[in-house]
């Protein structure tokens, strides 16, 4: 992996043992999506690690405090900013890119251990 994520702080991503930790599929899309682009030249880290930051400290000062903040939803959102503000992408293409990856089956990520494709050949 290419991004030099943060092992501490606001930006740090859930961890358990050292490994990344995703609750749904969709979180694990999301990370992906950002890793890719950030590898593509999209953007640089540092931008994108602002915007989450941005992100995080808002919803804090918005949030209850005993509401946990959802960190990859959070982490799209700072996807969004970033690539709106460079102008690669408008809100809508982002919103609805996001929004197709989060209605795939939870199954769909990976192969059956069967070897076999879901395409036909």
């Amino acid at each position: 992996m290419s991004a030099p994520l943060d092992i501490e702080g606001p930006a740090a991503p859930p961890r358990s043992n050292g490994e990344l930790v995703f609750a749904e599929p969709w979180e694990s899309r999301a990370f992906g999506m950002a890793v890719t682009l950030y590898d593509a030249g999209a953007f640089t880290w540092p931008e994108f690690q602002a915007a989450l930051i941005a992100r995080i400290a808002a919803w804090e000062a918005s949030a209850e405090r005993d509401e946990p903040h959802n960190y990859y939803g959070l982490w799209l959102a700072a996807l969004e900013d970033v690539l709106t503000g460079l102008c690669a992408v408008t809100t809508d293409e982002v919103t609805t890119r996001a929004r197709c990856l989060a209605r795939r089956p939870a199954g769909h990520d990976h192969r059956d251990h069967s070897g076999h494709h879901d395409h036909p050949h």
